[in-house]
């Protein structure tokens, strides 16, 4: 017992690592034992939140965005995640590929034919099936993927990065609050916050492994005729576990970042592929044209909300879960890119996460989306894309490619490689910030609590999938519920995160100053360089 608890002290933040454990395994157990009643309570909620709350995600979202923008242009923005004479720890593409694997890969694979084709055939404002119904499926799926979920990110990595590399404290959520609270970071309140932030990354992580389970099951039972249900899901989420925690346990450098770059270069091939293969001038053509359609279009897209049965239930499936299912997300992204981001200045920062990733969102979305548009408006297996589920609709797509039987089964298996890496990255980033924030803010967490995360986050996606099945619905209902509900909390804790931030930035004398430099929290991420 003295053993447990001398390691509990010295290798965890005990009230915040024994509190969401224990309530994260206490409710695996009861939606493995209560699927069916678990569910119908999250969809309740769900249901509350998005009656109540729509109006509170859509402001936020748009004020993250004009907010991360000031900073970036603001005299803060020439301060660096660091000492004024530190360099980054990462080189540019290490730094842009694991953040944006970790950021939303999967999804961009799952959601890159099927969300088009289904805005261009259900639009909330105009005519389905038109030529304005594709312009508005692209606005809204740039809109849906775009500055919004990173200037989110944005703001709870900055603000931990921000405090870690220059006011020396722990790389934990709670910090951010240290302008309003003080040293009670590290009491109740701070310990609150983390919990918090532990709830939502492990089911907005959830969601994503489910969501990656769904689509390789779907491509392999495409290739290989064989069933893609839950009982292959499951099998695919434990072997993909597999892949993930060996990729953990090896650190940032040797498998995260590793693994991030064999990624992006493999999805940067099968765009490139479907560019070239596909309606070449069209999709150059539309790049322009759509890009410049969701500028000119954003402040009005941001601000909407409708009030109209089509437009109301149409922004409560894709806008508010998306923007829930990113704040969700934050803590897990946030803290990551915070992690990697030390000696960048906030510029480069915010920037770099704001604008590279969004750009490149556009380019994918443009080539999947545009093409199966295109393929769609021609006749090119419009029955079979428009009747395409969001797990399959990527593999519908291949077969339609004017290429032979065995380079279309290529590119679908490539296609798969890319969503399974996806996957495993997302799950040992995943695994390396939970530890993060149970542990106390130390970078650098012991290997046994990276495993016991990462097991967690496999064994909620997997029953979380099995509550969404057994209630009746969509596998995924379950996963996105939990995403939603754990979003609206943090969300408020977000926007208070933005005070603290600024208020601690017009304290900077300029040009910055560290404050602390010689504490455990900025040791232990010097020497880990």
């Amino acid at each position: 017992m003295s053993q447990i608890k001398t390691y509990l002290q010295t290798h965890t933040n005990p009230p915040v690592f024994l509190i969401s454990g224990g309530v994260v395994i206490v409710l695996v157990a009861l939606a493995s034992v209560f699927p069916g009643q678990f569910s119908s309570a999250a969809s309740a909620i769900q249901s509350f939140i998005f009656d109540y709350f729509s109006w509170l995600f859509v402001f936020s979202t748009t004020f993250f965005v004009g907010f991360v923008i000031y900073i970036a242009l603001s005299k803060y923005g020439n301060l660096r995640l660091g000492e004024d004479d530190s360099t980054p720890e990462f080189d540019t593409w290490s730094w842009v590929s694991m953040m944006f694997t970790a950021g939303m890969g999967i999804g961009l694979v799952y959601y890159a034919v099927s969300e088009p084709l289904t805005h261009y055939k259900n639009p909330p404002v105009v005519d389905g099936s038109t030529p304005a119904a594709a312009a508005s499926a692209m606005n809204y799926t740039f809109f849906h993927w775009g500055f919004q979920p990173w200037a989110i990110y944005i703001v709870l990595g900055l603000s931990l990065g921000y405090f870690a590399y220059r006011r020396g404290l722990p790389l934990k959520p709670a910090a951010a609050f240290y302008p309003f609270i003080g040293d009670r970071i590290n009491g109740p309140i701070g310990h609150c916050i983390d919990i918090l932030a532990v709830f939502g990354t492990l089911f907005g992580l959830a969601t994503s492994i489910g969501i990656g389970a769904s689509q390789i099951a779907a491509g392999l039972g495409q290739l290989f005729s064989f069933s893609d249900g839950l009982t292959t899901q499951l099998l695919v989420i434990l072997a993909v576990e597999i892949v993930a925690i060996t990729s953990v346990m090896l650190g940032v450098d040797a498998g995260i970042r590793r693994l991030s770059v064999i990624n992006m270069w493999l999805a940067i091939g099968l765009a490139a592929f479907v560019f070239i293969v596909g309606p070449t001038l069209y999709i150059l053509s539309n790049l322009a044209t759509d890009t410049g359609y969701y500028l000119q279009h954003f402040i009005g897209t941001s601000l909407t909300i409708f009030t109209n049965p089509k437009g109301e239930k149409f922004q409560h499936a894709w806008t508010i879960f998306y923007w829930s299912w990113w704040i969700s997300w934050s803590p897990f992204v946030g803290m990551f890119i915070a992690r990697i981001s030390y000696g960048y200045t906030i510029r480069q920062f915010i920037l770099g996460t704001l604008l590279i990733p969004t750009g490149a969102s556009i380019v994918w979305f443009v080539i999947f989306g545009r093409t199966a548009l295109d393929y769609v408006t021609h006749g090119i297996g419009a029955d079979a894309l428009m009747n395409a589920n969001s797990a399959n609709a990527i593999f519908v797509l291949m077969d339609q490619l004017p290429v032979g039987t065995i380079i279309s089964f290529i590119a679908s298996a490539i296609a798969i490689i890319v969503v399974t890496l996806f996957f495993a990255t997302s799950s040992d980033s995943g695994s390396l910030v939970v530890d993060i924030l149970t542990n106390g803010g130390d970078p650098n967490p012991i290997w046994q609590q990276r495993l016991f995360w990462a097991i967690m986050e496999g064994a909620i996606a997997a029953v979380l999938l099995v509550a969404g099945t057994v209630s009746g619905g969509d596998s995924l209902s379950a996963l996105q519920t939990a995403a939603v509900t754990s979003g609206l909390p943090f969300c408020i804790v977000l926007l208070v995160m933005c005070a603290a931030l600024y208020k601690a930035l017009s304290e900077e004398k300029m040009p910055g100053t560290r404050i602390n430099t010689d504490t455990p929290a900025y040791g232990a991420q010097r020497s880990s360089k």
